[in-house]
């Protein structure tokens, strides 16, 4: 694996590895001294042109705890405000040795084209681009699924038989996007609920679609991954009200109360309490909106180790 673009063409067996050594990453990270010395002397820069604040600070923990060395660029304050180009920064900062990329961006297909343009040379890692794809949430979600259903039996499990429903902004989400192809990989059946209006064309997914968030609770999924409405990317009116939106396709807490006990809820972040999610289903036991946080430096590290280490440590 040279880039991590998507979870689209991702197999199986590569998805399960890249989980395994996640597994053994957590170990890591759970002892006190959480550095290993596996990219001493290499160089990590993280290229954001959107806001972040979990994925960003998540792929800089990774990286300092694998010893490498991590520029953060923000295209704010920088000479992207003058109107310079992805191909001229990408050059710019390729010329003082790094030796990855790590790109969030606004528009789709952004880091394939940093992958593939003949720019450079080095691994690139998608932090989400567009309504496109988010490859390293969709592996921290099947993570924190595979870690909660099967606990310390976790290695080398898939997600054969397990239910969930992902809900909300469907149509923006590269979030919901990079779920959909990796929790399929994994052998997950994956229901689809938005309203009409945020709901894309499914067929190409390949997945199931409702607009009844109740009739899809009344199945008693697994999981409930609520995502958030992201009003940023929005062009215009997508549903009446925020209160006509929660009413409907939020987990208030009336279907809160009325989930199995079992069911795990989950939400990338950030979060709009009150709207997508009411802060009791939050701050309960069922949800792992905290350890997906933790899962994501886990993961994170594990994506980093395997683009840039030319043999696997096998001392962790």
């Amino acid at each position: 694996m040279k880039h991590l673009l998507s979870t689209a063409q991702m197999t199986r067996d590569e998805a399960i590895d890249l989980l395994d050594l996640s597994d053994e990453m957590a170990e890591v990270n759970s002892r006190e001294n959480k550095k290993l010395p596996t990219l001493r002397g290499k160089t990590v820069i993280n290229l954001f042109y959107e806001d972040s604040t979990r994925t960003k600070t998540s792929f800089e923990l990774a990286a300092k705890r694998l010893s490498a060395d991590l520029v953060n660029f923000s295209a704010k304050g920088s000479s992207v405000s003058k109107g310079e180009s992805l191909k001229d920064t990408a050059l710019t900062l390729a010329a003082g040795g790094a030796d990855a990329f790590v790109i969030r961006h606004s528009a789709s297909g952004a880091a394939h084209t940093l992958a593939h343009s003949g720019w450079t040379d080095i691994p690139v890692i998608n932090a989400g681009d567009g309504t496109h794809e988010h490859p390293t949430q969709g592996l921290l979600d099947a993570m924190t699924i595979r870690r909660r259903l099967h606990k310390q039996h976790s290695r080398a499990k898939d997600l054969s038989g397990v239910s969930v429903a992902i809900v909300g902004d469907i149509l923006h989400s590269r979030v919901a996007r990079s779920n959909i192809h990796l929790l399929k990989t994994l052998g997950a059946n994956v229901t689809v609920v938005a309203p009409p209006t945020l709901m894309p064309n499914t067929n190409a997914l390949g997945v199931e679609a409702s607009y009844s968030f109740d009739d899809v609770l009344a199945s008693r999924p697994d999981v409930v991954m609520m995502l958030r409405i992201q009003m940023e990317r929005m062009r215009g009116v997508f549903f009446p009200s925020e209160i006509e939106y929660s009413q409907t396709w939020g987990l208030t807490a009336t279907r809160f109360r009325a989930l199995d006990p079992k069911t795990l809820i989950m939400h990338p972040g950030p979060m709009n309490r009150g709207l997508e999610i009411c802060s009791e289903a939050a701050d309960s036991e069922q949800s792992t909106i905290v350890e997906q946080v933790a899962n994501g430096i886990s993961v994170r590290m594990a994506v980093l180790f395997k683009l840039m280490s030319a043999e696997r440590y096998s001392n962790v």
